[in-house]
């Protein structure tokens, strides 16, 4: 049998909906620990994971196994339904995310860019950010009002 091989490095972000504060300090770190157990089941490991109250971000390497929607949909919908369970009431990721290739050179920097997330949104909001991404990663098709809900 011959051998496939893959190295696709994903930088993925996607909010609460409305961007309502839902990712409380006591709940987060237990968050990212339940969404590296999805990832890791959909053999697309997670390398870093962090989030603020309204959003998340984490760099992972998708499975050649997987296609990414699949991954992302599970991550979002099994999440969800365990936040519910953890008692945060009328819980609910947005509608769309944002996905960007990571070269594997650059690894290295989105971790850090990960990490410094918190430091980061003291001055930039994640609409900003997300332009941002949109401008850098030319991306053409972008209709806000579907990403933002």
């Amino acid at each position: 049998m011959g051998q496939s091989l893959s190295q696709l490095y994903v930088h993925l972000t996607f909010g609460t909906k409305e961007r309502y504060p839902f990712i409380t300090e006591y709940i987060e770190p237990k968050l990212h620990s339940y969404m590296a157990g999805i990832l890791k089941n959909k053999e697309s490991p997670a390398l870093k994971i962090n989030s603020v109250p309204d959003h998340v971000h984490i760099l992972f390497r998708l499975s050649k196994n997987y296609a990414l929607a699949k991954v992302v949909e599970d991550v979002k919908k099994q999440s969800s339904k365990w936040l519910k369970e953890q008692g945060v009431n009328g819980f609910t990721w947005q509608i769309g995310y944002g996905a960007f290739s990571v070269s594997s050179s650059k690894v290295e920097v989105v971790k850090k860019y990960i990490l410094n997330q918190k430091q980061h949104h003291k001055f930039k909001k994640y609409k900003e950010e997300i332009e941002e991404f949109i401008k850098e990663y030319d991306v053409i098709e972008y209709d806000e009002r579907y990403f933002w809900s």
